[in-house]
């Protein structure tokens, strides 16, 4: 099996695309039913792991400039397997190509949308033009400083969470959510 994973790494993306797919593919003709792509606890997923398809219903996606406006940034943290605003957790984010690729992300809660579902920044420890420093904390093993994405502002539906990551402390909450509100001010 490494030696097959090792085979694939060296292939371009496009090519591990189609490997991928084709895989998919055999799987669903073969009649094997709830086959999943999604890698799930530890691993690869938290320090740098390669792009995965996400089958499942439950993923988070992007807010609509309407959903952005309603959002009532509370900080509320509240260590009991949910997430809250307030709590760094760890989720599947789709990339922004929304190509059904993407990887498991640690992501700020900034804001609840109803009893089922939050709304999110995913962090990355590389920084990136427009992200915001947010700085280091116990959702990276490493202790590596984290930078937050305001321009993309995800609905996280709570069973799209893997595990919670760590509380932001107040100061930091609320410098990400006032800089996020001003970045999405109409």
């Amino acid at each position: 099996m490494n030696e097959l994973q090792s085979l694939l790494e060296e292939l371009p993306q496009w090519a591990q695309a189609l490997v991928l797919g084709l895989v998919v593919v055999a799987g669903v003709l073969l009649g094997r039913k709830g086959t999943k792509t999604r890698r799930g606890g530890k691993g690869r997923g938290a320090s740098g792991a390669r792009p995965t398809l996400r089958t499942e219903h439950a993923s988070p996606r992007d807010l609509s400039p309407a959903e952005m406006g309603a959002l009532n940034f509370t900080y509320a943290p509240s260590k009991d397997g949910a997430p809250d605003p307030g709590e760094v957790v760890w989720a599947w984010v789709p990339y922004a190509e929304h190509d059904g690729r993407g990887k498991d992300r640690p992501v700020l809660i900034i804001a609840r949308i109803d009893s089922r579902t939050v709304a999110g920044c995913y962090l990355s420890t590389k920084e990136h033009r427009g992200f915001l420093e947010l700085g280091a904390g116990p959702w990276d093993g490493q202790g590596r400083p984290s930078y937050l994405n305001p321009e993309r502002v995800l609905r996280v539906p709570h069973d799209a969470m893997r595990r919670e990551g760590a509380v932001l402390d107040r100061q930091r909450y609320r410098a990400m959510t006032e800089a996020i509100a001003r970045r999405h001010a109409s």
